[in-house]
């Protein structure tokens, strides 16, 4: 494929909504009519080109997020198709993180879903211009104008429409240009345009007004021209427009059908036309070394400066994907980046491809802009800046969520320990999401992840790609432990003297206080003491030792030893006893100081608690409310949408396992639900 060597020419877009709105669908046809692909992949047939794992063919969803490139009009839109379910959200995050725009996919009858507002304030944290596409218009109930109403009222976003989708003709209007397009031929590939007819546009003043008045918002010498009823040109209007969208003013949205081939092309000329090249977003911001941040403008000179947001293991070998910011890149050359100690680690680059899926060509060299995966570095990992040696830095790294669910695990009969040990970390390295932990009081071993379909899709591909079986427990909610009033502790920690004259008697007293915060505040610590004898002070690293010591403590609580959560630690005295009081010594006064007054302060454990969304039939929502209200839901609110009804709720995670199957039984197998995670709280 013949790549345009402007950056002015790229698109490095992705594609995500909540899950079943038709994202893969969309893709397949942007690779079909940019000529990538000569055949559309359907994800119901198991056949979708970005749906390249065995997992996602096999249960027709995507699980990871998949990088493919498409030419259009002489430019190169380099695409990431993302999941939509909850459970693979960091697929989503990661990809955010290296895109300069994306396009959000509606249901045009669901029109704005949960997931679809994670996904946009997933957008939101990365500033990302965006455009929407209002896909299945064609189903019973589907209305583009209602969805962007949606999108105003739930997103709190300005759309404005391009395309108004009109399914009977196969066709949209063109809200710019004033066209009618039709897409004929066997799979819509023939594209005809036409002048709209008098009275259908007639009909199309409304968002017609919409579209002029935002371009008028964006430029102001438009604004007077708008007002006294002139029709600006086609090329102003989209200049406008593209202003507006760069600047995250307001939101293109196109309309369409995907499945039924309908206003796909329209969406890629918008892409180009609205969304943004790399030269036109904000440098990004490093941090270097001695704490000072730096701009990195987009371009090939200067030495290397690219974010590592993807491991995976391709035929059984590990690859990285990374998104160059500045330099090149060459098969052959060392890089550097910081280890998570902050350790400067060198290594080398043995060969550079690029990717379309599940394909990789060789590339004999990577430039600022692209994204490209990385043979040979066997330690970089996800977040981790590569860097030209001798020129670390930081570029912003990735978010990652906090496992809820897990599932106690142990090697089937005939498997080797080790090996199952080797294969948890390599998934580990891709996925960062996935933890594997020890349960203190049983000893099992524990894969924790995002959900049950998280771990089912993990412990699947263990078993097709490493051949190890796994046999597993029930799954396990991952809890966390707070306090619910005010104590204190004050601890003199005095072992028995040693024997040896040339060591001092250890010996330390600590007094501290702990409180509980308000819920999502997280956990201080506070070492203004008073320190004794008069005129004491603590060293550097005393400070140190006690912090440690106190965070130490907060990682294991007094029930079942997870994760303190919403506290204060203040320490309020500290005696020091000359040689004696060691680091070591001021660290276990601390510790068991943490310790007494925790279990004084009335622990509780915390469950996670889900936000939901069932959509069922109208005919089945007082059962369903019921069934919600006895798994100690809190109704938040419904809302009725032709024969269906989305019921929002709160609810904590242990009692919804399990409850998809409870769902197609109470529904006959018409309601669906999505959750996501909220926050850690007392149930």
């Amino acid at each position: 494929m013949k790549k345009p060597s402007r950056l002015s020419h790229v698109r490095n877009i992705g594609v995500a909504a909540h899950v079943d709105a038709g994202k893969t669908t969309l893709t397949e046809r942007i690779l079909f009519y940019t000529g990538a692909s000569h055949k559309i992949g359907e994800v119901h047939d198991g056949a979708a080109h970005m749906d390249y794992l065995a997992e996602e063919q096999e249960h027709g969803i995507t699980i990871t997020a998949a990088v493919t490139q498409a030419p259009w009009r002489e430019h190169l839109i380099q695409v990431i198709d993302t999941p939509g379910h909850v459970d693979f959200s960091i697929e989503v995050e990661r990809a955010m993180r290296v895109l300069d725009g994306c396009v959000l996919v509606l249901d045009g009858v669901r029109g704005v879903e949960p997931q679809t507002e994670t996904v946009w304030r997933q957008r939101s944290h990365f500033k990302l211009p965006t455009l929407f596409f209002v896909n299945k218009i064609d189903r019973p109930g589907a209305d583009f104008g209602r969805s962007l109403a949606a999108v105003e009222q739930r997103l709190k976003a300005t759309p404005v429409p391009i395309t108004v989708p009109i399914p009977d003709e196969a066709a949209v209007i063109h809200l710019i240009d004033q066209t009618m397009i039709r897409f004929t031929g066997e799979q819509g590939e023939r594209v005809v345009v036409e002048p709209c007819p008098p009275a259908l546009w007639a009909e199309l003043a409304g968002p017609r007004e919409a579209l002029l008045l935002a371009a008028a918002e964006v430029e102001e010498p438009l604004a007077d021209r708008v007002l006294a009823g002139e029709a600006p040109d086609a090329e102003t209007l989209r200049a406008a427009i593209r202003k507006g969208t760069l600047a995250g003013l307001l939101y293109p949205c196109f309309g369409g059908s995907a499945l039924r081939n309908l206003g796909v092309q329209p969406l890629l000329d918008g892409i180009l036309d609205f969304l943004p090249a790399p030269l036109d977003r904000p440098p990004a911001i490093a941090e270097q070394t001695d704490g000072t941040r730096q701009e990195i403008p987009m371009g090939s000179d200067g030495p290397l400066a690219a974010l590592a947001f993807k491991v995976q293991l391709w035929e059984g070998r590990r690859h990285v994907f990374a998104r160059l910011y500045r330099g090149s890149l060459r098969p052959g050359d060392a890089v550097e980046f910081q280890t998570g100690d902050g350790r400067p680690q060198r290594e080398q680059v043995a060969r550079i491809f690029e990717v379309d899926a599940g394909r990789k060509q060789r590339r004999e060299r990577a430039e600022a802009g692209e994204i490209v995966l990385l043979a040979g570095l066997r330690f970089a990992s996800t977040g981790d800046t590569l860097c030209s040696p001798g020129h670390l830095l930081s570029l912003e790294g990735i978010r990652t969520q906090t496992p809820v669910l897990g599932l106690a695990i142990e090697p089937a009969a005939g498997t080797d320990e080790e090996k199952l040990l080797d294969v948890l970390g390599k998934v580990q390295q891709e996925d960062p999401t996935l933890r594997v932990e020890e349960d203190p009081e049983t000893g099992q071993r524990l894969l924790r992840g995002m959900g049950e379909l998280h771990l089912q899709m993990v412990l699947e591909r263990i078993q097709r790609e490493f051949g190890v079986l796994v046999h597993t427990g029930r799954p396990a909610v991952a809890v966390r432990e707070t306090i619910c009033r005010a104590a204190g502790a004050e601890v003199l920690f005095t072992p028995p003297p040693t024997p040896d004259p040339r060591h001092p008697d250890l010996m330390a007293r600590i007094a501290l206080r702990v409180e509980p915060l308000p819920r999502g505040t997280g956990e201080r610590i506070d070492l203004a003491a008073r320190v004794l004898p008069a005129g004491a002070e603590l060293q550097p690293a005393q400070l140190d030792a006690i912090r440690e010591a106190l965070a130490g403590g907060l990682g294991s609580g007094p029930l079942q030893g997870a994760q303190m959560l919403d506290l204060s630690v203040r320490v309020t005295q500290v005696e020091l006893f000359g040689r004696g009081s060691t680091p070591e010594a001021l660290a276990a006064a601390a510790g068991k100081a943490l310790r007494q007054a925790l279990e004084s302060a009335e622990p509780a454990l915390m469950q996670p608690v889900m936000q939901v969304e069932v959509v069922v039939p109208e005919s089945s929502v007082g059962v369903v409310l019921g069934d919600l209200q006895s798994r100690h839901a809190l109704i938040q609110g419904t809302e009725s949408s032709g024969e269906r009804t989305a019921i929002q709720a709160e609810t904590p995670l242990e009692p919804l396992l399990g409850y998809t199957t409870r769902l197609r039984s109470l529904t006959q197998g018409r309601g669906q639900f999505s959750m996501q995670f909220d926050r850690f709280d007392r149930v």
